[in-house]
């Protein structure tokens, strides 16, 4: 069975004064159930999520809605929804960093409002979505994957599972490195971390980044194979192909199955 896919091409914020697309899938046992509620992961970059039509590189996209419904049919993962919302085009940039630097930047707060104060409710109207943090995750890659830790160190009582691909360590000469070293907050989300080791230009830059991204993680307190699943792919490079490639154990690891309840 495959899930269902729901197009929102008219969702608008007024946090940040555009409309967008979202994309919802459900899960196959969805509507078997009309009481239940269920685990949520929200992934940016919506456009490279679902449909290679629409992504940035034609014909390569995650790929999240076979993952899903595989491992589903597998029970392998707890049933979820995934909710991919298209980037802002030009606005890309802006909406996922934290800070401005000499190539413009700096509205993450702004795009986290929107997350936190429009998206969220827009989703838990119109869908049966648990609303606790340790059932809501965030994601994305790149930049993408930059915009999702940081927010998620931001809003940890709102996310409380982190999916952080080839995160772009290198913004403003990696801010977020010195962002984490001064995190104050008890909690320890679950998080997703990857590379591939011929990402970019500068591969072994961007590799040296992540695992100085992993040992703050450590350092603050999470622990690999626990909270913290750490993953270097040795020759992957930075495309939607790659991480499509990774998506199955990222789902695994953020919402692992808790037992056969044969309910799916």
């Amino acid at each position: 069975m495959t899930g269902g896919l729901v197009t929102h091409e008219d969702f608008h914020s007024a946090v940040l004064g555009s409309t967008r697309t979202v994309l919802v899938y459900t899960p196959p046992c969805y509507a078997r159930y009309p009481t239940r509620l269920f685990p949520v992961l929200y992934v940016h970059d919506g456009q490279n999520v679902f449909d290679g039509a629409t992504s940035f590189v034609p014909g390569q996209h995650w790929m999240m809605r076979e993952a899903a419904d595989t491992l589903l049919a597998a029970k392998s993962i707890e049933p979820l929804l995934i909710v991919a919302i298209y980037h802002a085009g030009e606005k890309r940039i802006d909406e996922y960093t934290p800070t401005r630097s000499r190539i413009g930047g700096g509205l993450a707060d702004l795009h986290g409002r929107m997350m936190v104060e429009e998206l969220l409710p827009f989703v838990r109207e119109r869908y049966r979505v648990l609303p606790q943090a340790r059932h809501t995750g965030i994601g994305g890659s790149s930049l993408g994957g930059l915009a999702s830790l940081y927010l998620g160190l931001k809003y940890p009582s709102v996310f409380g599972k982190l999916a952080v691909m080839s995160p772009s360590v290198w913004w403003d000469n990696r801010v977020i490195l010195r962002r984490l070293v001064l995190l104050g907050h008890a909690h320890r989300q679950r998080i997703w971390l990857d590379v591939g080791t011929a990402e970019g230009r500068n591969a072994r830059s961007s590799t040296k980044d992540v695992r100085l991204l992993r040992d703050i993680l450590v350092s603050k307190g999470w622990r690999i194979g626990t909270n913290l699943h750490y993953l270097e792919v040795a020759g992957a490079d930075h495309s939607e192909r790659a991480w499509a490639a990774r998506v199955p154990e990222m789902l695994k690891f953020l919402y692992p199955r808790k037992g056969a309840t044969g309910r799916e």
